[in-house]
């Protein structure tokens, strides 16, 4: 009936601002209270020599495509070495990329990748729209390339900072968080759409929460 279609669309509707709005004042907070770590970090990519940001072309919610930032934690001519080293690449899944001791990485990078700090600007991708604090993590142009129709269901939530197989939750358990770069493609399609079925504001802060012993305990990081 129509009243109860609209119920429905008001619930989700109200959902959604409730999402945004979390988003909005977690990431205004973090930015703020994190702003002398944030200062430092650069300065020490700085030093390193090239530019203190990375900006990465990733794809979102219904496929648009935004630029996602990191602190750069590769020497400049990253992307063009990634075509020599995919070889060499860890996942067997044949969609994404990972490789242990990766010789782009820095020296300042290392620790910021173990940390997650390089993650930290995204919180500007968070207060513009482009992404959320919670979702599935924004893929490459180059992965959806290769993603099924079963695999574009992750394109249908906002990517976010952290996920469901980042924390630690594992097909309705717990596994070491320090294991979750094992976790094969299929399985992290699966713990997504999960995710984006059952989402909700107590939800993600649930998720929130296990991410920050996640981060501090250096288990979060690429």
């Amino acid at each position: 009936m129509l009243w109860k279609r609209l119920a429905w669309q008001c619930a989700v509707g109200s959902s959604r601002l409730m999402k945004r709005l979390l988003d909005v004042v977690v990431a205004g907070l973090m930015l703020l209270l994190l702003s002398p770590l944030l200062l430092v970090t650069a300065w020490l990519v700085r030093r390193d020599g090239g530019p203190v940001f990375f900006r990465q072309v990733r794809v979102g919610h219904g496929g648009r495509e935004f630029g996602m930032l990191k602190f750069r934690s590769m020497v400049v001519n990253a992307e063009a070495a990634l075509k020599d080293l995919l070889a060499k690449n860890e996942k067997q899944d044949g969609v994404t990329f990972k490789m242990r001791n990766d010789p782009r990485i820095t020296p300042v990078g290392r620790f910021i990748r173990r940390t997650s700090i390089d993650e930290l600007p995204q919180l500007i991708n968070v207060l513009k729209g482009e992404m959320s604090l919670v979702g599935p993590r924004p893929p490459l142009p180059r992965e959806v390339a290769l993603y099924s129709q079963e695999d574009r269901r992750r394109l249908l939530a906002t990517p976010g900072l952290t996920c469901l197989w980042q924390v630690g939750e594992r097909s309705g358990k717990l596994f070491e968080i320090g294991d979750r770069n094992q976790i094969e493609f299929p399985e992290q399609v699966a713990l997504d759409v999960r995710y984006i079925e059952s989402q909700s504001v107590l939800r993600d802060l649930t998720i929130l929460l296990k991410t920050v012993p996640a981060v501090l305990l250096g288990k979060g990081g690429a």
